[in-house]
């Protein structure tokens, strides 16, 4: 029996293109001069929107991957069976490149096509952004450091998405993952124990046996791993095969997955290495040299997953106030509303345009000054980024109500989501200390850094003056302070950002809620009488 009538509901938000929703993103593609790529980024943005591949991404959350030690006949097999909505996120990703595109197509703007590319995946399912992102940020350690790349980077770099478990030989595509932390270290990986002993050279290059434990490998089903362990010269980085080139099992052992608050999808696990067999990658004792050189990548592209999670709430946000009436009038035209969804806007495209000048450093691979930018945008980027991906969130979610809060929208999984990019790759002390470490080892970082900052101003007065508060304070560094130190040049690196993406209004906002003294509360929705909350909000919507 029907009781009532159903009205005053938001529609459920799907079949829509991610891509042409979005007009900040819109915006810097077209400055970027990417006429090669736009279609590419349209159609995956219009992949990602449909009602499938959301349904894919609450599918592979739902049903968690589950491992199996052993086959029906008893041979261990160290296997995980993930859900088939997992399988084709992965497809998807690979066959458009989001993987491997920078290293594909060595064309100009690639780095801010895959940016792109990225950051509409991880609207949609962040699990399958490990994998992923693993895979392309193993590409320049694997080229410098490891004698057989050749056999391995055409695979990496294939459009073709194999999970099948066997030799990465008799496969057409490969996935690569990352094994460093131990359980007494994290992320002091020099404390690891794992031993790795010289067996000999062979045609594949000098070839190790690692004994120890991982306590943290994600994506375990990838076809090799770089890792680390001990040698007589110290830390040393590895390459790790599953199989090894005679077809058999590798001596790499899955103890059990890990059960976490988000990233569900994604099969986080401890495992042990009993003899397995790895080859060497650069020098011994240069392991941990070696391995940031991938960890870099990773951490820039935390950046871009933590912006796609902003933009993915701020989407459901956009689509509900325009929908839901309270207290006699839609959201969308209550002044309140609108500064709360105002600042959300602000903060969204602020992270985007973060992420976006650092993929213009790695686009400039070959300038020295956007090298040494670089050097300190990522750390800055993925500090200040994930850390206020967490709150964004919350945010997002009280807009819509309790319909934010409950397991059939998007947004309860998107929150649990948040808080892995800030501690994946090193945690907020870890992105600071790593800042203040640059800067004691090449001052130039910071130079170029404030260089960088430098050159955005004379367009506004309150930016002008907090750089130069900021630039009189930065001989005065104390471990201590780091953090504060951190955001202050996160929020400045943001609005230089944004002016030299010529988004005047935005800029101005950015500015007057972000730079000034005591320019805004704790909390989104504070914004200053002098920003233009309606003005902003009707331009994000669609």
């Amino acid at each position: 029996m029907e009781t009532h009538e159903v009205f005053n509901q938001s529609p459920i938000l799907e079949n829509i293109n991610l891509f042409e929703i979005d007009k900040p993103l819109q915006h810097i593609l077209q400055q970027a001069s990417v006429e090669w790529g736009l279609s590419q980024v349209s159609d995956y943005g219009r992949t990602m929107g449909t009602r499938q591949m959301i349904e894919n991404g609450k599918l592979a959350n739902k049903y968690t991957p589950v491992f199996e030690t052993h086959n029906a006949r008893g041979f261990r097999t160290d296997e995980v069976d993930f859900h088939p909505a997992y399988h084709e996120l992965m497809t998807q990703g690979i066959k458009h490149g989001v993987h491997a595109l920078p290293w594909s197509e060595r064309k100009p703007g690639s780095h801010l096509l895959r940016m792109a590319l990225f950051y509409l995946h991880g609207q949609n399912e962040a699990g399958t952004c490990c994998p992923i992102t693993m895979t392309f940020s193993c590409i320049p350690a694997i080229q410098k450091h490891l004698p057989t790349a050749a056999e391995w980077i055409p695979k990496i770099l294939s459009r073709a998405y194999d999970p099948s478990n066997r030799p990465y030989f008799e496969k057409q595509g490969l996935t690569i993952g990352m094994a460093m932390t131990e359980k007494q270290g994290g992320s002091d990986v020099r404390a690891n124990t794992t031993q790795a002993k010289p067996v000999g050279k062979n045609g594949t290059g000098e070839l190790y046996q690692l004994t120890g434990h991982k306590w943290f490998c994600s994506a375990p089903m990838s076809d090799a791993f770089l890792t680390l362990a001990q040698t007589t010269q110290g830390i040393s980085c590895f390459l790790l095969p599953r199989w090894l080139p005679d077809g058999s099992k590798n001596n790499f052992r899955i103890q059990r997955l890990k059960d976490k608050l988000g990233n569900r999808s994604n099969a986080s696990s401890e495992i042990e290495f009993d003899g397995a067999q790895a080859w060497l990658m650069g020098e011994e004792g240069r392991g941990v040299s070696v391995i940031l050189e991938m960890v870099a990548l990773t951490r820039y592209d935390c950046m871009i997953g933590s912006a796609a999670l902003m933009r993915r709430g701020l989407t459901e946000v956009l689509h509900h106030i325009q929908h839901r009436k309270a207290f006699g009038s839609l959201l969308v035209d209550q002044p309140l509303m609108q500064n709360v969804v105002a600042d959300l806007c602000l903060e969204s495209e602020a992270a985007l345009a973060m992420a976006y000048r650092t993929a213009v450093c790695l686009e400039n691979g070959a300038k020295e000054e956007e090298q040494l930018l670089l050097r300190l945008l990522t750390p800055v980027g993925k500090y200040w980024l994930t850390k206020r991906t967490i709150p964004f969130m919350g945010e997002a979610m009280e807009c819509l109500g309790g319909n934010g809060y409950v397991e059939s929208g998007v947004l309860p999984r998107l929150y649990r989501e948040a808080p892995v990019n800030a501690i994946w790759e090193g945690s907020g002390n870890v992105q600071c200390l790593d800042v203040m470490r640059a800067i004691a080892r090449s001052p130039a970082t910071l130079d170029a850094l404030i260089s960088e900052l430098e050159s955005a101003k004379g367009n506004f007065t309150i930016y002008d003056s907090f750089i130069d508060k900021l630039s009189s304070r930065s001989g005065q560094l104390s471990e201590g302070q780091a953090r504060h130190f951190v955001e202050q040049l996160a929020k400045a690196a943001q609005a230089s950002a944004l002016i030299k993406m010529g988004r005047e209004d935005m800029t101005e906002a950015y500015c007057q809620s972000r730079l000034t003294e005591n320019s805004t509360g704790w909390m989104f929705g504070s914004l200053p009488e002098a920003v233009d909350s309606k003005g902003i909000v009707q331009e994000y919507l669609f």
